[in-house]
């Protein structure tokens, strides 16, 4: 992981912190250009109702519409949260470079599982196992307590059923 990109993976977090502030669930994430320029951002937006919007797959929708192939090969795409298999898989169709993520899927399952969250309707696969050419970097341990703390504020008070 390149210096530059933990600032960009606290961005994440202050995306995920609106995102929790907003009645969403807490994830944040950063596109950013090869020449390390941040030509979109986007936090989840879920609580609407369409459990498609998020940040991953809406920055993959974006950079199809916006980038060049070749610009968006040179992209990273740095998040608060490794990618579910619906945003891995529209990250590597669209053609997206590296991602940087802070708390890995497995991780998030894990601490879901301790709080008694029921089960996603989707199963949690690490990205390498839906899209297996995308160079995948994290966890970022300096930032995956704050991370962990979110999704802990997130589910506390909510009723769930065991």
């Amino acid at each position: 992981m390149r210096d530059r990109e933990l600032g960009l993976l606290r961005r994440c977090v202050e995306l995920a912190v609106e995102a929790l502030d907003a009645g969403d669930e807490p994830f944040g994430s950063v596109l950013v250009a090869g020449d390390g320029t941040v030509p979109a951002e986007d936090r989840n937006r879920v609580a609407g109702g369409d459990r498609t919007r998020h940040p991953e797959f809406e920055l993959a929708r974006w950079a199809a519409a916006h980038l060049t192939p070749g610009e968006r090969a040179a992209a990273t795409v740095c998040t608060s949260g490794e990618h579910c298999p619906m945003c891995a898989a529209a990250h590597a169709w669209v053609g997206l470079g590296r991602i940087v993520y802070i708390a890995s899927s497995a991780q998030l399952s894990g601490w879901l599982a301790e709080w008694g969250v029921p089960a996603a309707p989707v199963r949690a696969l690490s990205v390498p196992e839906v899209a297996p050419g995308v160079t995948v970097e994290g966890p970022v341990p300096e930032l995956v307590d704050e991370v962990r703390e979110l999704h802990r504020r997130f589910h506390a008070g909510r009723a769930h059923p065991a």
